[in-house]
């Protein structure tokens, strides 16, 4: 992997992971365009999360800490205990499915990924009109149903083109979370699925062999995939606070997704 494109990916990870167009999509654009080994590229990848679960953790070091307090000095429970329900069915479904899902060709198609890009960037436009299940003032007040129905959306993120943070706000506005707490919750729910996939990644004996070999470029792209990866979350969380909407990543979807489509039909 040489420098320039370890920096290009690294910037990709660090702004496509938070706000909500689709880390997944976009590198899976990157990686056509560049071309190589897809088990390189995609371990590169995974690897490069490391980056980007640090700023997660430092941009919402005040709101974790507070959690842990609640858990151990007020002997509440309910919000970890709903961060842990929604990770279980993406956690089983990258476990089970994984696999199948990054080697298989459907998911990797283009068509797929603009497709996928395409009908979250319209739900998203329409998500301020859509039919909410109720009215809840944070992520406090989230039951352990609507919890779990969150945890069931975020497994369609497996899918290239989906996102993460889209399927879990938009999951969120509809249990009846504002933009930002729905984008607070869904970024402190990524965090235990991100260290979970760097961990899974790190013990394997082909990665241990892969960072031999390309430790200069993995740093590198993770130190950029940390430092975008701040800014994706300010200007997200600025973004949805001021505007209670997913609109604006919802109309660049659409695009995107536009163009892609519209390239692959004339080719």
């Amino acid at each position: 992997m040489s420098i320039l494109i370890a920096i290009i990916l690294g910037i990709i990870q660090g702004l496509t992971e938070f706000i909500p167009v689709s880390s997944s999509g976009h590198l899976e654009l990157a990686q056509q365009i560049i071309g190589g080994r897809a088990s390189d590229f995609h371990l590169f990848i995974e690897l490069i999360n490391l980056g980007t679960v640090l700023a997660l953790i430092i941009f919402f070091r005040k709101r974790i800490v507070q959690i842990f307090k609640d858990i151990f000095q007020k002997k509440n429970y309910k919000l970890a205990v709903n961060v842990i329900i929604t990770c279980i069915p993406a956690g089983l479904a990258g476990l089970l499915l994984g696999d199948l899902i990054e080697n298989n060709a459907f998911f990797s198609s283009l068509y797929t990924v603009a497709i996928a890009m395409l009908i979250v960037g319209i739900l998203m436009v329409a998500s301020d009109k859509l039919p909410h299940m109720s009215k809840l003032k944070d992520e406090n007040k989230l039951t352990k149903p609507r919890a779990l129905d969150i945890g069931l959306a975020q497994v369609f993120a497996l899918i290239p083109g989906v996102s993460r943070s889209g399927s879990t706000i938009l999951a969120g506005r509809a249990v009846g979370l504002s933009a930002a707490s729905a984008a607070e919750y869904s970024f402190l729910v990524s965090i235990p699925l991100m260290l979970a996939v760097c961990g899974k990644s790190l013990v394997s004996s082909t990665t241990r062999a892969y960072l031999g070999a390309n430790l200069g470029p993995l740093l590198l792209a993770n130190l950029f995939a940390f430092a975008f990866g701040l800014l994706a979350l300010r200007l997200v969380m600025d973004y949805v606070k001021k505007q209670n909407s997913l609109r604006a990543f919802g109309f660049y979807r659409i695009i995107l997704s536009s163009v892609v489509l519209i390239y692959l039909l004339i080719q």
